[in-house]
């Protein structure tokens, strides 16, 4: 394996990045379409309004995510680190459409993860493990969907994971300070990338204290990486109090309905995410083994508090994770970890014959990944893909500045692909006119849409088909 690694690992990177360029060019409007929407309108907006990171809009204007009107469409969230940089290398090639950028950003991210991930993995699990490890991550069905999605996760994880490698470093070298200095930025943008983040860095304290132990130096270099690492995000949060209609409502995130340590939580967390989603089942098998295995002397507790910081991610964050699936996002270096030990130990060992081990191995692999396919494969779908061909036409029609209600319940995945600001519900129309609403969108229109039909018998029907109808509410029929 020793001469194999260089190769073997170029290959991984090369099979990790050509995997999550399936349906890189895809409309987005696939799974999590809303969250997806939302965070690409920051980055394009970027383009229509100009560039002010500190001031990021979306395309929403309702007071639906905040509970208040959004007239200047506000999105006062995670910092936009992750569309900061997609609009940063957009200006390097413009005619590149701003979805595909996010989505490259994401790819870099994920890929390199992989490669941080093997290079720490081989410091402390050994190079086997370390290579089946960064292989998981490359393969894994949910990490190849979530490797190239537009969300702010994966960059988070990769912040976050590069903080822990460079701390790592600075234990094990001399040059204590500039590594330290660096991992403190690096965690920083993980926070800013996303909050969520700090449950990937709960192993700094551990592997600042076990070279020194507790000692004035070991007190000093953690109080300069919290410093580092905490103040961006601390500030950020107190920026954004002015601007409450662009906070959306996060309190339910945390134990809505009461759902912590119910049986519902273990079920979809443990069983549904961990146990079918992404292990699919059989990859149980090498996981459970790797959690059993001793660990090194170089990785102590290294990856055990990564468990322990997962773990607690779930609890605090209950209803969030139970919610939405992308939350699982940071779980995947950590399964990762272990799939890579559970597997190089069953290529390895000596307990089974080699012949059992490499069927085992291969079956549970296989298996694994088929399983998870079968849920993960939904996830690239577009299931109204006549919200898609709505918003082509709505952009073609309509003015720059039109405001549009998109109408769907909710959901921005519509509003967006029209290419506009507004309101993706509609109900109370004329009030939503006298805010600047001019033009109404809606999907499959029937005789039976209330809605529509009295609209239509108010203002210009622009288009009206048996997929989408387009109503220009600044000219009322005489």
């Amino acid at each position: 394996m020793k001469n194999l690694t260089p190769f073997a690992i170029a290959i991984v990177i090369m099979v990790a990045v050509a995997a999550r360029f399936y349906h890189i060019t895809g409309s987005v409007a696939d799974w999590h379409s809303w969250r997806q929407v939302d965070t690409a309108a920051v980055a394009r907006n970027f383009v229509k309004f100009g560039f002010d990171p500190f001031r990021p809009r979306f395309d929403d204007l309702s007071n639906i995510p905040s509970g208040k009107d959004n007239p200047s469409g506000w999105r006062m969230v995670e910092f936009p680190l992750y569309q900061s940089m997609a609009y940063g290398i957009w200006r390097l090639a413009p005619g590149v459409p701003m979805e595909i950028m996010l989505r490259l950003v994401t790819v870099g991210a994920s890929v390199g993860t992989l490669i941080i991930l093997y290079v720490l993995m081989a410091a402390t699990a050994g190079k086997l493990a370390a290579f089946f490890g960064a292989f998981c991550y490359a393969v894994l069905p949910y990490s190849i969907y979530y490797g190239r999605v537009i969300l702010p996760d994966p960059l988070m994880v990769f912040w976050a994971v590069l903080s822990v490698y460079l701390v790592f470093l600075a234990t094990e070298k001399k040059r204590d300070w500039g590594f330290m200095l660096c991992a403190g930025i690096a965690g920083a943008f993980a926070l800013l990338a996303k909050p969520m983040g700090l449950f990937l860095l709960l192993p700094i304290p551990y592997l600042m204290l076990r070279r020194n132990g507790f000692s004035i130096y070991s007190f000093i270099r953690m109080l300069v990486y919290s410093l580092i690492c905490l103040f961006p995000l601390f500030w950020w949060r107190q920026w954004i109090l002015q601007y409450p209609e662009g906070i959306a409502v996060y309190g339910w995130l945390f134990n809505e309905g009461n759902i912590r340590f119910k049986g519902a939580w273990f079920y979809w967390l443990f069983a549904k995410r961990v146990g079918e989603l992404i292990l699919g089942y059989w990859g149980l098998i090498p996981f459970g083994i790797g959690m059993l295995l001793v660990s090194s002397k170089k990785e102590g507790w290294l990856f055990r508090l990564w468990v322990i910081g997962g773990l607690l991610y779930f609890i605090v964050i209950a209803r969030g994770n139970v919610q939405h699936d992308y939350y699982q996002i940071l779980l995947i270096p950590i399964i990762c970890v272990y799939l890579g030990k559970g597997f190089a130990f069953l290529f390895s060992n000596a307990v089974f014959s080699k012949a059992v081990s490499y069927q085992l191995s291969a079956i549970s692999f296989l298996l694994l990944f088929s399983f998870s396919w079968y849920t993960a494969r939904t996830y690239y779908w577009i299931n109204r893909p006549e919200i898609v061909e709505a918003g082509k036409a709505a952009d073609s029609l309509l003015p720059a500045g039109a405001k549009v209600i998109a109408s769907y319940n909710g959901d921005t995945s519509f509003l967006y692909q029209t290419n506009r600001q507004g309101w993706p519900l509609g109900f109370e129309i004329d009030k939503k006119i006298e805010a600047g609403a001019t033009h109404y969108v809606t999907v499959s229109p029937t005789d039976n849409d209330g809605e529509t039909m009295a609209l239509a018998s108010r203002f210009t029907v622009l288009v009206r088909n048996e997929r989408y109808a387009i109503i220009d509410l600044t000219k009322p029929k005489r």
